[in-house]
């Protein structure tokens, strides 16, 4: 057996398409990456950079298959447990990224303090999510975003480290999928190296995070 993971939308449908998943097998019989067949992939961590759903799930694989080094496309396939994607575990997984890379910025512009107070509004929103902690995300992120050309100006690092504090706090103000960039930007604030440690860490704390499992006997 072979098992693979997959973010889907609400309902259980795909991202694409209008297909409905439950526990039952599905079957495509042309396979064309990115665009026909069952598309999964190895890792929870490359699975969110293709889809950030609100459901996870673990799904089975055989048939047929077309490979790439984050993407798999199968030809059966079907889902054996899933779990709830809330907006707290993007947002937190947007405060863990920011929190990897922030020196890196603080290291060049020690005195501006912008991306970690985008960082501690989105904590603050984490903690207590009320409206007004939600507005506070907000203004933090957009005077987060302020710091963009002094970041751009001086190197692509710091300028991936400013992004990741901002995607940080308006994840939490308004779009959960902002916890995508705040991860991405975070791998690519370093050199090949430094990338490459980031990106680990950031796929284990996918795979080690607690979501509530979804009863599949009930959908």
């Amino acid at each position: 057996m072979k098992y693979r993971y997959k973010f889907l939308r609400e309902g259980f449908r795909s991202n694409s398409g209008n297909l409905v998943w439950d526990t039952k097998w599905k079957h495509e019989d042309e396979l064309i990456m990115c665009k026909k067949g069952l598309h999964c992939s190895k890792t929870k961590y490359q699975a969110f950079s293709y889809v950030q759903g609100e459901i996870l799930a673990k799904v089975e694989v055989k048939g047929k298959s077309i490979k790439s080094e984050d993407k798999e496309v199968w030809s059966n396939m079907r889902i054996v447990r899933a779990w709830k994607w809330q907006k707290k575990d993007s947002v937190s997984l947007a405060i863990y990224s920011a929190q990897l890379v922030l020196k890196n910025f603080e290291k060049k512009f020690p005195k501006d303090n912008r991306p970690r107070k985008a960082i501690e509004a989105a904590i603050k929103y984490l903690n207590y999510p009320s409206i007004k902690n939600q507005s506070a995300a907000e203004s933090a992120a957009r005077s987060a975003e302020s710091a963009w050309s002094a970041a751009w100006s001086a190197e692509s690092a710091w300028s991936a480290a400013w992004s990741a504090a901002w995607s940080a706090a308006w994840s939490a103000a308004w779009s959960a999928r902002s916890a995508w960039s705040a991860a991405w930007s975070a791998a690519r604030s370093a050199e090949s190296a430094a990338e490459s440690a980031a990106v680990k860490k950031i796929s284990k704390w996918i795979e080690d995070r607690e979501l509530e499992e979804i009863d599949l006997e009930k959908i």
